[in-house]
């Protein structure tokens, strides 16, 4: 679904676009999962999107600002943020798959 549309519906609908790395990424704890996550701000053609990665299972994302990537997820509105998550395979196989590439590679 294109980006701008899913941000208009406001709810849970899997997304994939591309954009520039905004920030540098912070690390932090899910208090669900209780997995390390990692997080960063992407520039988009729909505006400012918030990824959120699961590095228990996928690879961290050496991405750095100012850095071009693609993103497939889930995008849910959380307060005024918009936050894609699911960036990462389902071992449960329950939720549809997403990735992050960068430089030619999958993170997955």
């Amino acid at each position: 679904m294109d980006l701008a549309a899913a941000i208009a519906i406001g709810h849970r609908v899997e997304v994939d676009f591309s954009g520039t790395v905004a920030t540098a990424p912070h690390y932090f704890f899910g208090t669900r999962t209780r997995c390390e996550h990692e997080a960063f701000a992407v520039e988009t053609s729909a505006g400012v999107i918030d990824v959120v990665d699961n590095v228990a299972l996928a690879a961290p994302v050496p991405v750095r600002p100012g850095d071009t990537i693609q993103v497939r997820g889930e995008l849910v509105r959380d307060s005024a943020r918009n936050v894609v998550h699911w960036t990462h395979h389902d071992p449960s196989h329950r939720h549809t798959d997403g990735f992050i590439r960068f430089h030619g590679r999958t993170y997955a």
